[in-house]
């Protein structure tokens, strides 16, 4: 699977909350191995390897072998697509904020 086409939807990847703690990890180091990983969660290796790779298919996550070991670390230039999304609607976050400014301006006068 290339990164320049990922399979599968990074609004989809992100969605798990699991996913999304696996990237806040990843996002603290440079990489780490697939067992410093799986200490962290309540559940097994594979379980945290199959969320790995839905995050792998989605371009957010690269892997490397290093002898026996993989390591995995976190790519966020997909996470683009999201921030580019949410941004569309920090429009109306500003009115509100706006209007609740006057609001209050309103009720000290």
């Amino acid at each position: 699977m290339s990164v320049n086409s990922p399979t599968r939807d990074v609004f989809d990847a992100i969605a798990d909350p699991t996913r999304r703690q696996l990237i806040h990890l990843l996002a603290e180091a440079e990489d780490k191995p697939l067992h410093e990983l799986t200490v962290q969660f309540p559940m097994g290796r594979t379980a945290v390897s199959k969320h790995l790779t839905v995050l792998k298919e989605a371009g957010l996550v690269h892997d490397r072998k290093v002898g026996r070991e993989t390591r995995y670390k976190l790519n966020a230039s997909p996470l683009r697509e999201v921030q580019d999304w949410v941004s569309e609607y920090s429009k109306y976050w500003h009115a509100n904020m706006l209007r609740l400014s006057q609001l209050l301006e309103e009720e000290e006068d």
